[in-house]
């Protein structure tokens, strides 16, 4: 339908969209105002097409994206590669952790990059991405293996958050990555440690030095960095409390050395002239994971011993010792390093005659003997350091102490008023 003529000697309000018919080509002209530029001036878009209905369809678009506040920003748009090396080095990197850099560089420098790093950020679809995904499964990393589907999901993590922050400003319209979907990641069954392998590795605790660190991660449930990260001031032994403030981690390092004289070393930890990396404090991650904790009498006396152990190593180091404050050291004072922590709990592992297993699963441990226990899920979420209730759900295991019980309770219900029968029978054992 054509539109009506504008009356003679009447004009268009500031800022209204046009329409026009050019005769010199024989298309129609929409122009739009969007906003103004950087440079102060006014943002008009242009859009032209052979049919009056089809201009109008453009220019009602671009009003309703400018109105929706998703027009984007004027001129040629930035490929993938661009973005991706401007959102890791000028963004992320002022923003975020050194660990989780590493993660995101090796996204974005490895994976991403080489993929989809051709792409106009604005032509970039789901479809490319889930593309890249699958090529990803076959792809061989650099230990001659496939990688694994939580390295293709950091990648999707990665390029999620990247586009998510061109939304934001304006460069795309909407985040492709929040449509694609990432190859499924198979869940790892976790098996905590029962009752009687706890004892076992609590018993061998007594021998090993900083054995009462390990103590901690079975009672309280700190994550590896928590509990390394703990100062004496944080620990009240006369109150029984004890507030996790900060965590070590692992920092990589980086060259000192000036470009225009390299060291040559590949990897810059072997680099004479290194800086900024290894064993740090960092302060928690999230609200969550500032918490206080009530301690048993029996983790109390242990701790006394431990700070006792520890003023004695402190007298033989002598002039070497650097006091920090922290509970759990080197033979110098300083805090233990992730690596060697890992390596003394295999030795523990060991030593209490127990199967092998991650230190995350002694974290695993505290939490279903906080269900064993029945301690309501929300106080498990406080104890534990997680942001959502809903985490429970992963880190909980049903453990054969907690079945038992449930069949008790079920043969209470049902059988009750039978000749003593605890109700147990037919009721499935545990696997």
């Amino acid at each position: 339908m054509a539109r009506k003529k504008r009356p003679e000697g009447s004009r268009r309000p500031n800022g209204a969209s046009s329409i026009y018919f050019s005769e010199s080509d024989g298309k129609w002209h929409g122009w739009v105002t969007v906003g103004v530029r950087d440079n102060g001036k006014t943002d008009r878009r242009h859009v032209q097409r052979k049919d009056e209905g089809d201009v109008i369809e453009a220019v009602r678009e671009l009003e309703k994206q400018r109105d929706g506040g998703k027009v984007k920003k004027p001129g040629r748009a930035w490929t993938v590669e661009k973005w991706l090396k401007h959102w890791v080095e000028n963004i992320a990197a002022h923003s975020v952790r050194e660990t989780t850099m590493v993660g995101y560089r090796a996204a974005v420098y490895g994976h991403l990059i080489p993929e989809i790093g051709a792409h106009r950020i604005d032509k970039l679809r789901p479809e490319h991405l889930e593309s890249m995904y699958r090529r990803l499964t076959d792809k061989i990393g650099k230990h001659g293996k496939k990688l694994k589907p939580a390295t293709i999901h950091q990648a999707h993590r990665t390029v999620r958050t990247a586009l998510g922050e061109a939304v934001r400003r304006g460069h795309i319209l909407s985040n492709p990555a929040q449509i694609a979907r990432p190859p499924r990641i198979p869940e790892e069954e976790i098996i905590p440690f029962t009752k009687e392998e706890a004892k076992q590795i609590l018993k061998a605790c007594d021998t090993h030095r900083n054995g009462t660190r390990f103590v901690i991660a079975l009672t309280l449930g700190l994550r590896k960095g928590e509990a390394l990260g703990l100062q004496w001031r944080d620990i009240d032994l006369e109150a029984r409390t004890l507030i996790v403030r900060r965590q070590i981690q692992r920092v990589p390092w980086q060259h000192g050395c000036p470009d225009e004289d390299p060291c040559g070393r590949q990897y810059a930890g072997h680099c004479p002239q290194k800086h900024g990396g290894g064993a740090l404090a960092r302060e928690v991650k999230s609200r969550a994971g500032r918490r206080a904790l009530a301690l048993p009498s029996a983790l109390v006396d242990a701790l006394k011993r431990h700070r006792e152990d520890q003023e004695r190593e402190r007298v033989l180091a002598g002039d070497t010792w650097q006091e920090e404050g922290w509970v759990f050291t080197n033979r110098v004072g300083k805090p233990v390093h992730p690596k060697i922590d890992h390596e003394q709990w295999k030795v523990l592992l060991r030593s209490a005659g127990v199967r092998d297993a991650r230190l995350h699963d002694a974290r695993h441990t505290a939490a279903t003997m906080l269900l064993v226990l029945g301690v309501p899920a929300r106080a498990v979420m406080d104890m534990m350091g997680w942001s959502h209730i809903s985490i429970t759900k992963r880190y909980q295991h049903v453990s054969a102490e907690l079945r038992d019980t449930i069949a008790g309770q079920i043969g209470g219900l049902y059988w009750s008023d039978d000749d003593g029968d605890d109700g147990t029978a037919g009721v499935p054992a545990g696997v």
